[in-house]
């Protein structure tokens, strides 16, 4: 007899099936993460540039721009940076107008992705109020950088929706020529591996 009900998990690289509805952290593997994010696309693909921008290099970004702004960071705060649009390796990148169109259903399936993420990797479900502070003004910052750089945005418009600009990370520019997927793969698997290690030492102390 064949099963009616909706499929509401993907099958993942890894061989991991996560399901949408109720995700465990043990279906979670970087590797997917790294893969799917290196190959969704930022602005619904709209940017300049060879290849798509992808949302693993905008996490890259984001992550470096915390880190400067706000100096002395530990790495549970650093991490929860990076993976902070992780749960769109499942879901894709929703630009913020159809994310309002969808309302609530999409909300409460991207909290549980996220939690799932962060219990999987020894981070806490949900950040602090602190933390969620931090990571939206870096992804401001980031989105206000790429609106300029890649989607065709004038700096008055990036300016009405994105805020005035703020200090960037040296090596910004870097982060604003579009990677292939291999090389945004490497880079942010290489990036979570470095801050996972330096959490390492801090979750043995708690």
């Amino acid at each position: 007899m064949t099963d009616k009900r909706p499929r509401a998990w993907q099958r993942m690289l890894s061989g991991r099936r996560l399901d949408l509805l109720d995700p465990s952290p043990m279906d979670v593997e970087i590797e997917d993460i790294a893969h799917g994010l290196s190959r969704v696309a930022r602005w619904n693909g709209q940017t300049v540039g060879e290849h798509g921008y992808s949302v693993a290099q905008h996490s890259l970004l984001v992550e470096a721009i915390a880190r400067q702004a706000t100096p002395g960071l530990g790495p549970d705060v650093l991490l929860c940076t990076l993976l902070h649009d992780a749960p769109e390796y499942v879901i894709g990148d929703m630009i913020s107008p159809f994310k309002a169109v969808l309302g609530g259903d999409y909300k409460g399936v991207e909290e549980r992705l996220a939690a799932a993420i962060h219990i999987r990797f020894g981070l806490p479900p949900h950040p602090s109020n602190g933390t969620l502070a931090l990571m939206k003004a870096a992804d401001r910052a980031a989105a206000r950088l790429e609106a300029v750089s890649l989607a065709g945005f004038t700096e008055e418009e990036a300016q009405r929706f994105f805020g005035k600009p703020v200090a960037v990370p040296r090596d910004a520019e870097a982060h604003l020529v579009p990677w292939t997927p291999t090389e945004a793969k490497t880079r942010f698997v290489a990036r979570f591996d470095a801050l996972s290690r330096a959490l390492a030492p801090v979750a043995e102390r708690s």
